[in-house]
């Protein structure tokens, strides 16, 4: 039997998922489940495990993210419940006044999403956004929007994250060098985006709506007594921290010789900066700051983390669901199918092109498959391949890794974990989120693209 075309492959399981999600209403999950067996059926491969490797992939994606969602959905429940939130809440509204609280999430996002993958970055910034709209009454898709922006725009192009990393290391770029250009690429697009934002998020009215996972929001926490600022902090603070110490160390200890007393710092920070024992530290706290507060009963303790479990495993099904979906278009060889509709004719083009290869490789491999870290690990592949001599490039090849970075928040949707953290813990409709949320990513890719190709023409490091 001839082997199908992969493109083929890919708009058949794009029109699946999208027909059942949106045209029949049919769940998420069983959706993207449905949507990952049309592709591995039409993929090459045994007959015997083209269902097999659906429920493999499926695994793989809950083993990764599995247990730092219900760890995070416990931490954010016991955080609203306990009063931690409204506490961190007021702070942020004192130092940036109610009228400007959006912004201190968007900065928040911005610079949290550095050393932190932007998953985490949202579990532990939700419950902010919807104690903020609570108390100010500001736009609650404005705030929930400008959170999110804020922290993928650094996700795909600041170092430590793993993506970035990746994409310096495949185009030979010096880390600190990708970290200032990052930055310096990735502000202005930040500016910009939070006017859109405003702009866009007033044209939508949207409520925020009840959700389990973060309990009663109906203002201050009840009996008017509400934990310190530090003990707020910490069960925020610690899993940032403990993380990005553990990358900052794997950093430095791989960066040369690494002496036994720094091997030793790497081991200690393994265990402590591990994501699901980070979380793990971070829900105990945030439950003994409950307890300690509020002496919640054991009933009111019990339901309160069935709930808010119950909640992450309706969000683990669908983001592993996605991840399956993923999977089985790489066993559909759609990489190779993308590469070989951009190699033919590029050799000779000069760097705007290449800026442009760049992004539009990362742009189709991130609405293939959903996931931005893969998406920057194939497009900076195939580029590196590509690229000519620095001199015919006309400036320094940071700038292309900053196009992959930015071409992999292109096209955010619904095979995309992201999408669906937004469209589930945020309250939102699928209809919704495509309308709100994919546009906004979408046009911080294409502005943050367009800002990097001008700083390559003013500003080319070469």
């Amino acid at each position: 039997m001839p082997e199908i075309h992969p493109l083929f492959i890919l708009a058949a399981g794009l029109l699946t998922a999208v027909v059942l999600i949106i045209v029949l209403r049919l769940n998420a999950f069983l959706s993207l489940i449905t949507a990952s067996l049309v592709v591995s059926l039409m993929s090459p491969g045994a007959p015997a495990e083209k269902i097999s490797r659906v429920a493999e992939a499926f695994g793989a994606t809950a083993g990764k993210i599995g247990i730092v969602i219900a760890l995070a959905a416990v931490t954010g429940s016991c955080l609203i419940r306990s009063g931690a939130a409204d506490r961190i809440v007021r702070f942020f509204v004192y130092r940036t006044g109610e009228k400007r609280c959006e912004v201190s999430l968007l900065a928040s996002g911005f610079f949290l999403s550095i050393p932190v993958f932007y998953d985490t970055v949202f579990y532990l910034l939700l419950p902010l956004a919807r104690s903020m709209h609570v108390r100010t009454k500001k736009n609650y898709l404005l705030l929930v929007l400008c959170m999110g922006a804020g922290a993928s725009i650094t996700h795909s192009l600041v170092p430590p994250t793993p993506g970035p990393l990746i994409i310096a290391g495949t185009l030979g770029v010096d880390i600190g060098t990708m970290i200032l250009v990052g930055i310096l690429v990735s502000l202005p697009t930040a500016f910009i985006v939070y006017f859109f934002i405003r702009f866009y998020a007033g044209r939508f009215s949207i409520p925020m709506r009840e959700f389990k996972i973060a309990g009663p929001e109906t203002g201050p926490a009840p009996g008017g007594r509400l934990p310190g600022l530090a003990v707020s902090l910490l069960p925020v603070l610690y899993p940032l921290l403990a993380i990005s110490a553990h990358t900052m160390v794997s950093m430095l200890a791989g960066a040369g010789d690494a002496g036994p007393r720094l091997l030793h710092v790497r081991a200690f920070t393994a265990l402590l900066g591990d994501p699901n024992a980070a979380m793990l530290a971070s829900a105990a706290m945030a439950i003994l700051i409950w307890i300690r507060t509020k002496h919640p009963g054991r009933k009111a303790f019990r339901d309160s983390m069935e709930n808010a479990l119950m909640s992450a495993g309706v969000i683990i099904l669908i983001t592993s669901a996605g991840g399956a979906f993923g999977a089985m278009l790489k066993a559909a060889r759609l990489g190779p199918a993308v590469q070989d509709l951009f190699t033919a004719g590029t050799a000779g083009n000069g760097g705007t092109a290449m800026l442009f290869m760049g992004f539009l490789m990362a742009f189709i491999m991130k609405f293939a498959q959903g996931s931005s870290t893969v998406a920057m690990i194939t497009a900076s592949a195939m580029i590196a391949a590509m690229i000519p001599s620095r001199s015919t490039l006309g400036f320094h090849p940071v700038y292309l890794a900053a196009a992959v970075g930015f071409g992999a928040q292109c096209g955010n949707w619904m095979n995309d974990s992201g999408f669906w953290l937004f469209a589930k813990m945020g309250g939102f409709t699928e209809l919704e989120t495509l309308k709100t949320w994919t546009v906004t990513v979408s046009l911080m890719a294409v502005c943050g693209f367009l800002i990097t190709w001008l700083f390559s023409a003013v500003l080319p490091l070469i």
